[in-house]
Order: structure tokens, then sequence, then C-alpha cells
């Protein structure tokens, strides 16, 4: 079947009847949300629709029925369902009126025709076939079947083409074939082809002078409804290459974007764009410079710690700490192991980030000495700094996420070596 919103992508409201409505369930996932969440509503189907189920590449068009919001859309043979999210049942029989979300349907049928005119690009010019696409909710990519490095000169060759097609202004026009006939066709490209549970004429998108495509998406009906095609980058797979772009308003939204970004960026660094890459790679190497010094200073004071130590008067400690709060440097720790005494029962180092706002500070620990004592505590201490981490003969080490709470962690060793005991392996806190 052949919907409404493929007879007439510009259609932008439809009245028609309800054919069934049963209480449904959809999984939705927030922006920013990594859980997805369940919302209830209705599972509508109308006796026909302008609203895209998904399908060919293209995600599903977003509308509303009775002007309550439609937030999914799928084909399921001759039918589309569409889930509206309401606690109002739609009776069957009774007309209702759809209404489409015009920007994102614009912005699909932009992205669709220019993929389509991209992939009929590279064809021609590199013998380069697409195997498939992906539309994104910010970029979208084609996936060409070569496993050749595709270089900025080459995109550029693409790109220009494409625009200047688009400057032609040429007619985008859809013919109904019969499925039978369409096999039959010379030169459709047809990548997925046919659905098993499709009935009924095959729809195919024709663009004067280029390669017909079977596609069941919407399109633009000119060319110049594409406004321009900016080919951002092409990113190398395990057998094929990944092309992205953007089409339409997509550009345009895009190079605002990038504008502020470097309005930033200018703001921060106090020069013109021009020098923002040589001073951000002076900044880098400075950085680079400034990074190993520091940590040729950690290492000498790793030194000089151990050295102290080395100069107590005997006996040694039972058990010695050593906690810093510059950064993530296990180097200092393991300095200060290669240089510290024998003799002790138990070294407790961390080192760990500066804590930021009320957000505790993350950082690496490492327990050394004596196998049953630093087994005994290596777990306990994991647990208590919400940490991960394990053990070998002698050493347990992992890293660690609540630095703040390292002072109980203190006071367990405390209480556990002013006992004058012989005990091996002392009893866990608390018990």
């Amino acid at each position: 079947m052949v919907f409404k919103c493929q007879e007439d992508s510009f259609l932008r409201n439809f009245t028609c009847k309800v054919v069934s409505c049963e209480i449904a369930k959809l999984n939705v996932s927030p922006p920013g949300c990594a859980e997805p969440e369940q919302i209830n509503g209705y599972n509508v189907v109308c006796e026909d629709t302008i609203l895209f189920p998904e399908g060919g590449g293209q995600p599903c068009d977003y509308g509303t029925i009775n002007g309550e919001p439609v937030r999914s859309v799928v084909r399921k043979g001759n039918e589309a369902v569409h889930f509206v999210e309401t606690n109002k049942s739609f009776e069957v029989g009774t007309e209702v009126k759809q209404s489409l979300d015009w920007e994102r349907r614009l912005d699909h049928m932009q992205q669709h025709s220019g993929q389509h005119l991209i992939t009929d690009l590279f064809d021609k010019e590199f013998n380069y076939d697409t195997t498939s696409w992906w539309l994104g909710g910010e970029t979208s990519f084609v996936e060409l079947n070569t496993k050749h490095v595709i270089s900025r000169e080459s995109l550029d060759v693409i790109e220009n083409l494409a625009n200047n097609i688009i400057r032609q202004g040429k007619e985008v026009n859809v013919a109904l074939v019969d499925a039978n006939i369409l096999s039959q066709m010379e030169g459709v490209r047809a990548p997925r082809g046919l659905p098993k549970d499709i009935e009924g004429p095959v729809r195919v998108i024709r663009i004067e002078g280029h390669r017909d495509n079977m596609c069941c998406g919407t399109h633009v009906s000119n060319l110049s409804q594409l406004q321009c095609v900016k080919l951002l980058y092409a990113e190398k797979a395990k057998n094929s290459v990944n092309v992205h772009f953007v089409v339409g308003e997509r550009v345009t939204k895009l190079l605002g974007k990038c504008f502020q970004r470097e309005q930033q960026v200018t703001l921060a660094l106090k020069c013109g764009p021009s020098q923002h890459v040589d001073l951000i790679q002076k900044l880098q190497n400075n950085l680079k410079a400034g990074r190993k010094s520091f940590q040729k200073i950690l290492k000498d004071l790793a030194l000089v710690e151990a050295e102290k130590l080395e100069r107590m008067p005997k006996p040694l400690p039972k058990y010695y700490s050593l906690h810093r709060k510059d950064g993530i440097e296990p180097d200092f720790i393991n300095t200060f192991l290669r240089n510290a005494p024998d003799g002790v029962a138990l070294y407790f180092l961390t080192v760990s980030e500066p804590a930021v706002g009320r957000q505790p500070s993350k950082g690496h620990m490492v327990l050394k000495g004596e196998p049953d004592v630093v087994q005994h505590f290596g777990p306990i201490f994991m647990e208590m700094l919400d940490g991960k981490g394990n053990g070998q003969e002698g050493t347990y080490q992992g890293k660690i996420n609540d630095c703040e709470k390292l002072r109980q962690c203190e006071e367990i060793l405390e209480k556990h070596f002013a006992v004058d005991t012989k005990t091996a392996v002392p009893p866990a806190p608390g018990s």
C-alpha cells in the first residue's frame, strides 16, 4: 500500500477514519537519560496517514491526531500503526484530524533526497556502491562499498557536483511500478530489496539524468528544495567507508553552531580565527612540557619521602600512609615503593585529583606489604572508597571514586596496629 504521505509529501493536515484503537505502551529514551522510560497510550490505525512510518533508513514522522501527540509510527503490512500518547481512546469509525510536524518532515525529505543524489554521484564518479545509509539527528552518512581511503579532494568533487545539480532545479518524480515489472526494469537501485510483507505497487524515485531508486521514503519535489549539500568527512570502517553529510537547513544550523564555537574560542584564546590552530598547538606543546616537568618533580618528591622514612628512628612504623591530591600519577607511588625501606607491614598509598565542588575526588590506591594484611584490607578499603581493584602476592591496587573517606580507612589502620596481637589476619571492621 502507498500511504497518503508517500502520495503527497507536502500535505500537512489530513482527515480520515479510525480503523482500530488498542491500549499500548512505548519505550522512549528522554534526552540525556541512559535508561528508557515507558509511556502509556494507544496504538491507532487509520484508513490512511500523512505521518510516515519508519522504513528505508528514514525515521518516522511526528505529529498529532486530534491534537494528541504521535510518538511513533511503524508499518505492519498495509497498515501504519500510530502510537498516540494520550489517556483518551479513539472510537472506531470516527473521523480524526492528522497534523504533521512539518519541520521534521522537511528535514527528513532534504536528507533523504540528498542521499539519493550523493549515492548516484559516488557511483558515477568512482564506481562506489552505497550499501546502506543512516539518517541521524544532526548528521547522516552513506556506507560505500569500498576499502579505499576517500580523500578530502574526492569529497569536494562530489560536493561540488551535487551543488551544481541542485542549482539546476531538476524535478523529482515518483512512479508507482508493479512489483513483477520492477524486476524486469534496468538500472533501478534497490539496496535492501522489497520487504516480504509488501503488497501493491512499488514506489520508484526518479531524478532526471540520474539513476532510479526504489524507495518508500518522503522526498522533495525539486532538487532546488535541497538548498545545498555539505560532505563533512569520510570515516573508514572494516570493509567500507562511511561518508557523513548534511543537507539543506542542517547546513545553515551547523554553520551557526560552528561560528558560535569559533567566537567562544576567539574570546578564550584572545586571538583571531586564523591564529587558533597555531596557538592551540603551542599550548599543547607547553602543556606536554609542563606535564613532563611535573612528573619529574613528583618522582623526586617520592624519593624524598622514601629517604625521609628510611631515616626515621628504628623500628620503623607498622604501617605508613601517604596521600597526594595533585593528580592521578601512579608513577609517584611506583617510585616511592621502589625506594621505600623494608620492614613496614603495610604501605597505604593514594594519588587523586583535587576535589571539585561537592563531587568526591577520584584516584588510584595501592596497598603493599605483608600478604595476609594486604589481602585483608584491600577489598575492605575498595568497598569504602567506592573502587574496583584486584591483588596479587603482597600488593592490592585499583581505581577509587570517593577519596573523601580516606580518613576512615586511616582510623581502621590506627585501631588495628595499635592492638598488640600476633593474629595474622585481623577481624573485619564491625565484626
